[in-house]
């Protein structure tokens, strides 16, 4: 008996052990305008193939061992490359995924471990074969002779997969900043002479180099980063404006912050490698003194414009180590518009009134810049400009500071002599005539 009991067991573990299936619990589609991402939402670690056929186009992919435990989402119609998501088994176990597609597109997949937000994840990213994720160099030149608006890049914070901090009731910090960041753009679109840019339009996950480069593709005067800051105390409160310091940051919230800021990368699947071309670039001395004097400047007058409306979280501007903020041709800020993680503040990022009043002073305060500090050959700068006269103005501090001739500020005032007085208003004339 003990015999046939020894050869049962033995014949048991000589048997092949089946490995439970992987399931494919979600499948999420996030369509950007450059780009389409479909995240596999997977219980565990899986071995894929990625095969990309024509006639018609579209990609397959097959899972070994797994199964798909829904029906799969399907794109919206606004999606530009993905046309629709079939699948089916094959072989019995394996899964197979079919991205049936409108063009011919470029993919790449990639595995994601575990994170605070999400488990084990199977991405694929389709784009377009001209628009790489190896970013293409712009050149910045303008063309000479032509009037243009002053551009500023509204970037929305996070997107996608990736929704930054969440409120007390649920609410992410990719969606009220977009609210936001929309409210911005359009308060700017109305202003004489400038130009807003939405970096991010929709809900969708751009990296950070992705961002800087999107700026610069549009030319940008000004980068603004728009977010809602969180901490584990529900009763801290305030905005604050970020500037970006290469030297460390102004106090530890600020560092801890920035950190998390710059890890979305890796939340999108994106290693932020200083060794990346592009970042190479950006980083390379951060020959950037006049950029970073200009987002000083900028952010001062944000800060003073955010603090007549609100609390602010800090007594001034802070600095910190942003990757998103390091472009050295491009005047860099960063908005924490609010602390999502307070409850009144959640509630106020929500409100439509509160959004408008934000917007209004952020506006403000770019206004304020742009007018003391118009760049060469946009339509602000050919406008006439008004200087109110204060106590220790000259008319040659005047003529240097405006960059004009005392002659013309006399001729266009129709002074007869170089006396002024303190609450006087000048008319400077439009445009540098030494």
């Amino acid at each position: 008996m003990r015999i046939l009991l020894g050869f049962l067991v033995l014949s048991c573990l000589a048997l092949p052990v089946m490995a439970t299936p992987v399931q494919l619990e979600n499948i999420r589609v996030w369509a950007a305008p450059d780009n389409t991402r479909i995240v596999f939402d997977v219980s565990g670690p899986v071995t894929h193939s990625l095969e990309a056929l024509a006639h018609p186009y579209r990609v397959v992919v097959d899972i070994r061992n797994a199964r798909l435990n829904k029906d799969p989402v399907q794109p919206g119609a606004v999606d530009k490359y993905l046309q629709g998501i079939r699948s089916g088994m094959i072989n019995q176990d394996d899964l197979r995924v079919v991205l049936d597609l409108k063009q011919h597109v470029v993919s790449k997949s990639f595995l994601l471990p575990p994170n605070q937000q999400y488990g084990h994840r199977l991405v694929i990213d389709l784009f377009d074969e001209a628009k790489n994720e190896q970013v293409q160099a712009v050149s910045i030149n303008r063309s000479p002779g032509t009037s243009r608006d002053v551009v500023i890049a509204i970037d929305a914070g996070h997107g996608g997969d990736d929704p930054g901090a969440r409120g007390p009731s649920g609410v992410h910090e990719k969606d009220v900043v977009l609210q936001i960041s929309k409210v911005i753009a359009d308060m700017i679109n109305k202003e004489r002479g400038m130009r807003a840019v939405l970096i991010r339009e929709g809900d969708y996950f751009l990296s950070l180099r992705q961002r800087i480069n999107k700026a610069r593709e549009h030319k940008a005067d000004l980068f603004i980063s728009v977010h809602a800051d969180a901490f584990k105390d529900p009763r801290v409160s305030g905005s604050s404006v970020y500037i970006l310091s290469n030297k460390g940051a102004s106090s530890e919230a600020a560092r801890i912050l920035a950190e998390g800021e710059n890890a979305s990368d890796l939340i999108g699947g994106v290693s932020l490698d200083i060794n990346d071309d592009v970042l190479a670039s950006v980083l390379l001395d951060l020959s950037q003194t006049a950029s970073l004097e200009a987002s000083i400047d900028v952010a001062d007058r944000v800060f003073t414009a955010l603090k007549k409306i609100g609390k602010v979280h800090t007594r001034r501007v802070q600095s910190a180590g942003f990757a998103v903020l390091k472009s050295p041709d491009i005047p860099s800020i960063l908005i924490e518009t609010a602390y999502i993680s307070n409850p009144a503040e959640e509630k106020n990022l929500r409100n439509r009134d509160h959004q408008y009043k934000q917007a209004e002073a952020i506006l403000s305060g770019l206004r304020g810049y742009f007018i003391e500090h118009t760049p060469e050959g946009t339509t602000l700068a050919l406008a006439e400009r008004k200087h109110v006269i204060s106590r220790g103005d000259t008319l040659s501090t005047i003529a240097q500071y405006y960059r004009v001739s005392m002659q013309s500020l006399r001729e266009h005032n129709g002074l007869k002599g170089d006396h002024i007085r303190v609450g006087q208003i000048l008319a400077i004339p439009g445009g540098g005539d030494g």
